[in-house]
């Protein structure tokens, strides 16, 4: 049963280290091998008084071949010139990266368990009780401590521990110097570090004999994977840039329609005011009978013994004036016309005492026009 009280182990920078050889693999293999001038390892292992040469093939090479034995090298002069031979003859031995490797008889192995909590201090806490665990004190030998993989006791981690005299190192160190020899790390053979994957495994070489690690391909292969990142950006964001300037675009050509649509639309409500406009003038127009229309129809319908000395026309209303033999027949004879309705006097009738004549004031309603040949508002006629 899994343990949920367990803490997750996350090391960071052996994750980018585990991402960077993923992402290795989309970097083209030519590229690669003009980035990476060493390929291969060249396995230098102390024998007695001789050096063992062993080449180990890189990964890159697409297949890893078995260890090839180059050469059986003594520690002495003669050994020098044997191995500068060799390196004049073989270009792996300039490219490749060399790797010092103890024996039994130069280093020693243990596996320890320690507590969990000096996970990040495991170096100082095997350093400081080192004659616990071995009989070696930290200022004799020199160590290195390694994790190990698999189930631990709760509380517990366990680590392997890897040591060597100083003074082997030493010698050791200065032979191989004497051969123009730079190991890349020192590890023990009874648990080699995995090649493929050397920079999460251990060294037994002190921090002062180390070699400097180039920068420039490290360098170089990072700007390489930032621009795959970078272009594996643009391939996702360049399609939605795209599609932002078409809908811009589109939106630019749906502003312009609409800002005529809207010039088409003010200038039909212009268009419809003015129609409207013109339909009320002509309502108002059509709503007042021509003044001759009037005229005529009142010629027709009095009399010859009646005469008019006053007519005015205005807002829907005729009011005439004149005189008349009998003036309460005119109300009548108005009333029957389908032009006026509501005829009546609007003052009293009186009798002009020279011509006998009854003088009248009549107000009649215009109910509508019988042909609006020409407009009136209004018509005065003495």
């Amino acid at each position: 049963m899994a343990n949920l009280n367990s803490t997750i182990d996350l090391d960071v920078k052996k994750f980018f280290r585990w991402w960077q050889r993923e992402l290795s693999f989309l970097v083209p293999e030519k590229i690669k091998l003009r980035i990476f001038e060493q390929r291969g390892f060249i396995i230098v292992r102390p024998e007695g008084s001789q050096l063992a040469l062993t080449y180990l093939s890189s990964a890159r090479d697409g297949v890893v071949n078995a260890p090839e034995s180059l050469a059986m090298l003594e520690r002495n002069d003669s050994g020098i010139a044997q191995y500068k031979a060799l390196r004049a003859k073989d270009e792996r031995l300039v490219k490749a990266n060399l790797i010092l490797r103890l024996s039994a008889e130069q280093a020693i192995q243990k596996e320890l368990s320690l507590p969990a909590a000096a996970k990040e201090n495991l170096s100082q806490l095997v350093a400081y009780e080192l004659d616990r665990y071995t009989p070696f004190k930290a200022e004799q030998v020199y160590f290195a401590v390694k994790p190990l993989e698999g189930q631990h006791e709760p509380g517990q981690i366990r680590v392997m521990l890897v040591l060597t005299l100083r003074e082997t190192l030493d010698t050791l160190y200065e032979d191989i110097q004497s051969f123009g020899m730079s190991p890349l790390f020192v590890d023990y053979e009874a648990s080699p570090n995995d090649l493929e994957h050397y920079y999460d495994g251990y060294n037994l070489l002190p921090e002062n004999l180390r070699e400097e690690t180039a920068n420039t391909p490290r360098l170089i292969y990072t700007g390489l994977i930032a621009a795959i990142f970078l272009l594996l950006g643009a391939v996702l964001a360049l399609p939605v840039w795209f599609e932002y300037q078409t809908v811009n675009v589109l939106q630019e050509k749906i502003d312009a329609i609409e800002k005529n649509a809207k010039a088409v639309k003010k200038q039909q409500q212009d268009i419809d005011a003015m129609i409207n406009e013109t339909r009320q003038l002509i309502a108002e127009k059509t709503a007042a009978p021509a003044v001759i229309d009037m005229l005529n129809t009142l010629s027709s319908l009095i009399k010859d013994d009646t005469w008019l000395g006053y007519a005015q026309y205005s807002d829907g209303h005729l009011q005439i004036q004149g005189e008349s033999p009998a003036a309460s027949a005119l109300i009548g004879v108005l009333e029957e016309s389908e032009l006026f309705a509501n005829a009546r006097f609007v003052s009293p009738v009186t009798q002009d005492k020279v011509s006998g004549q009854e003088r009248f004031q009549i107000t009649v309603d215009v109910t509508s026009a019988v042909t609006p040949k020409q407009g009136g508002a209004s018509a005065q006629t003495q």
